[in-house]
């Protein structure tokens, strides 16, 4: 048996205890080939959930700072999250958001899916905010369909993204695959890149029911 498997086996059943997950249109994510999973990001749990609930492992990005923790909590951290599947990457960088793209290109190459919050940081006030052009990049450069996701409820399971999660109803939300093969080429201009950002932050403010803002949210946070 696989961690990602042991992992979801062990943590099922308690994440379907506390958080009650109501799953939604999950038969929309294909069952084989590259695909990317793009959502909004309330509060850190998001992280946790979205892999537990979906069939296939799910590749993300994650702060390093996850998996290099002192301690026993540190330990158990990088256990959970290299086990589901998160790839740690130093984002604080001046060449972070290079590697971390290039790290999605490679998994999408091998057939797998990656996971990706195209708003780059969790909401500072639980509305969805303008999302970065990285996820265009890479459905235009892998050809992989984009399949809009919605967490919905986590901010009552872990308000202000600290402290222990509460038990609470959550709702994961899938929509229809998105496919820009019509831009094939296109990934260094900037007004497509644009478009189909908005595109898919358009599905996803449709699935989650937030409000939207025309704003960065890491500029929101430095206001």
């Amino acid at each position: 048996m696989s961690r990602f498997a042991l992992i979801k086996a062990v943590l099922g059943p308690i994440m379907r205890l506390m958080f009650r997950p109501q799953v939604e249109g999950a038969e929309r994510i294909p069952g084989d080939g590259p695909v990317i999973l793009a959502g909004n990001h309330v509060t850190f749990i998001d992280s946790m959930i979205l892999p537990l609930v979906c069939d296939r492992q799910v590749f993300f990005i994650g702060k390093d700072e996850y998996v290099t923790g002192k301690g026993l909590k540190g330990r158990l951290m990088a256990w959970f999250f290299t086990g589901v599947g998160m790839i740690p990457v130093d984002r604080d960088g001046g060449k972070g958001g290079v590697a971390a793209l290039m790290t999605g290109r490679r998994i999408l190459e091998e057939g797998r899916v990656f996971g990706i919050y195209p708003e780059g940081t969790r909401s500072p006030d639980g509305r969805l905010y303008r999302g970065r052009t990285g996820i265009a990049r890479l459905t235009l450069m892998t050809g992989a369909p984009v399949v809009p996701f919605a967490m919905i409820g986590t901010d009552k399971i872990q308000p202000g993204g600290a402290g222990m999660p509460r038990p609470s109803k959550v709702t994961v939300r899938f929509g229809e695959p998105l496919e820009f093969s019509r831009y094939e080429g296109m990934d260094r201009d900037r007004y497509v890149l644009r478009a189909v950002t908005d595109s898919v932050m358009t599905e996803v403010m449709r699935l989650s029911g937030q409000e939207y803002v025309d704003m960065y949210a890491t500029k929101a946070k430095a206001a």
